[in-house]
């Protein structure tokens, strides 16, 4: 299938819940590129890139989330290559700081 890029908000008990570390974990094992980081309105918010199959698993993934957590709401939307000019230097898959 053809890349896809998605920019993904989930809203719920996500935060202080191991989320974060979780999303990282999925992307990774799932090849992608990208990266997740905690609102202070108390969301995660991630960008996938890679095949759409691995993008769509990923997404689905994060709809259930770790077992800690509670997922009520996942929003998504298309997104374009500068989305991941937030990644650090180097790294396929980046944890950010929370804004």
């Amino acid at each position: 299938m053809s890349d896809a890029i998605r920019h993904v908000t989930i809203r719920g008990r996500v935060q202080g819940v191991g989320y974060r570390a979780w999303v990282e974990h999925r992307a990774q094992a799932h090849l992608l590129e990208g990266w997740v980081r905690n609102r202070r309105d108390g969301s995660v918010e991630a960008v996938f890139a890679g095949p759409a199959d691995a993008v769509a698993d990923m997404v689905a993934l994060c709809r259930r989330g770790p077992s800690s957590a509670r997922v009520d709401a996942v929003q998504e939307e298309p997104a374009g290559p500068d989305a991941l000019k937030l990644r650090a230097a180097g790294e396929r898959f980046s944890v950010l700081p929370t804004i």
